[in-house]
């Protein structure tokens, strides 16, 4: 079964930048919108930014201005470029991709983002 594998996710200091990436274990049919999740210990699950097919981004809040989402359709590929983190962005960051044929969801297990001094 495929799944999504993400990467990039580590420790760093308040202020720092990480660059995750997230692409599929295998072949899936044609993706339209890609997103970042994110779920901190004791908290929900909370979107942070999405791109559509056409390349339309949209970003929660409270990474707007810090964080870039980006795709490479040739290489089933999303990215997540993280600028500017701070403690209270701690959390796993997992990536979801929607597929219209066949019509499917596909979520990562999540990579480790830690931001600490």
């Amino acid at each position: 079964q495929v799944r999504l594998v993400e990467s990039g996710g580590g420790l760093v200091q308040p202020g720092g930048s990480l660059r995750l990436s997230c692409a599929p274990s295998g072949s899936i049919g044609s993706i339209s919108s890609m997103a970042w999740w994110r779920q901190g210990p004791g908290k929900p699950r909370e979107l942070v930014a999405v791109i559509t097919s056409n390349n339309y981004t949209d970003y929660a809040g409270f990474v707007k201005g810090r964080f870039t989402i980006s795709r490479d359709n040739a290489k089933n590929t999303l990215y997540l470029e993280m600028n500017n983190l701070n403690p209270e962005d701690t959390a796993a960051y997992l990536c979801k991709f929607h597929t219209l044929t066949p019509p499917h969801l596909y979520w990562g297990d999540g990579t480790q983002v830690t931001v600490s001094s």
